[in-house]
């Protein structure tokens, strides 16, 4: 595994933090305040090919790895977690879905828009009563003619007001039967597809989460992605490639409250001298420092397999369950090495400390991770 940096890899860091320190930094806390979900920000982000980074050049993407993919996610994220965390939910989720999983005219139909940042995608697998338990979902989809008919709801579902299409997984077969579900695409103003309650959240507040609800909802059956009975192997197979995308988030979160805690550290002074002088300062700074280092090489070798087209479940799981928990740590002792202050809304690592925790929850929680990684290693 080569983890040398590339060229295009330099050239995407400095576009995201110079767009992140023009656009997003100034409005971070006004965004998380009023929880404004910045939709603007999004399509200028399209503009600038973010929201279709891995899309193939043919149809509207930027056709990069998942390297380039990954320093996007962090960049943005150091500045704003919850702009991060819409950015990768958008490319990973609902474009990762039909990108694998569509067929060419799907891809055609879709694609260019969700890539252009045109259209906002979602993506609906977690319902009230199946987050983890994801096969006893209720959300179901009949076949009448040349229609499908969707009937339920999604909560807990990014984008879930303003996006402009959905990923949606519906039960297609028996209850708990893992070929009876499938996958189907779903555009906003469709009859019987509306949004339901948005969620007041302790972070990622600029980060839209609302329930998505589904009333003898008619779609054509050609919105179908793969086959009936595909859509919980196709999800866990997003889900996969989804870990590497919040372990980037957790990561660029995590350098974020890192970066904060050292400049403060250096200029804090008590005792007549810089705080980053005591090594009860400069101990919990190289703590901070080794876990960052690991989780970005847990997230590299993902990256690697994930651009071979190799598996990458059990990497992902580490890297996901690695990063997200060194994220919360981090911005944790943040807001210690900041003291009174790191408590207030006036220094960043406040924000930092709210929106670390849903990254070990989101996408899988550290307790699924774990799950996953055991199986891998006890085969």
């Amino acid at each position: 595994m080569n983890f040398e940096i590339s060229e295009s890899q330099l050239m995407i860091r400095q576009m995201c933090k110079d767009f992140a320190d023009r656009n997003i930094r100034p409005n971070v806390m006004l965004w998380d305040e009023a929880q404004t979900f910045p939709i603007e920000i999004f399509h200028e982000m399209g503009k600038l090919g973010l929201m279709g980074i891995l899309v193939p050049e043919e149809y509207g993407g930027a056709g990069l790895g998942y390297f380039e993919y990954v320093d996007a996610i962090v960049e943005i994220s150091k500045v704003c977690g919850s702009i991060g965390l819409s950015m990768a939910a958008h490319n990973s989720l609902c474009t990762g879905h039909i990108m694998l999983f569509g067929n060419d005219e799907q891809k055609k139909k879709w694609l260019p828009k969700l890539a252009s940042g045109e259209w906002i995608g979602a993506w609906g697998l977690t319902e009230a009563n199946t987050g983890s338990d994801a096969l006893r979902m209720k959300v179901t989809a009949r076949k009448e003619g040349d229609e499908w008919v969707l009937n339920g709801a999604k909560n807990w579902i990014t984008h879930g007001i303003s996006g402009n299409v959905a990923v949606v997984l519906a039960r297609t077969g028996d209850l708990l039967d893992s070929h009876g579900i499938s996958a189907f695409v779903v555009e906003r103003g469709t009859p019987g597809f509306k949004a339901g309650k948005k969620e007041n959240k302790l972070g990622m507040r600029a980060s839209e989460t609302a329930e998505m609800i589904f009333e003898e909802c008619r779609i054509p059956a050609s919105n179908l992605l793969g086959n009936v009975g595909e859509g919980f192997i196709q999800a866990m197979k997003i889900l996969d490639g989804g870990r590497i995308s919040i372990a980037a988030l957790s990561l660029g979160i995590a350098k974020g409250a890192y970066e904060a805690s050292v400049k403060y550290a250096q200029e804090r002074e008590q005792f007549g001298q810089p705080i980053a002088n005591f090594q009860a300062i400069g101990f919990k700074l190289a703590d901070m420092a080794t876990q960052i280092e690991a989780s970005e090489l847990l997230i590299n070798e993902a990256s690697d397999l994930k651009n071979n087209h190799k598996n990458v479940t059990k990497v992902s799981a580490m890297a996901k369950y690695y990063a997200s928990e060194t994220c919360v740590r981090v911005a944790t002792e943040g807001v210690q090495i900041f003291g009174g202050y790191g408590y207030t809304k006036d220094f960043p690592v406040e924000k930092y400390y709210r929106d670390s925790k849903l990254c070990t929850i989101g996408e899988g929680t550290s307790e699924i991770q774990k799950l996953v990684i055991s199986r891998a290693v006890l085969k």
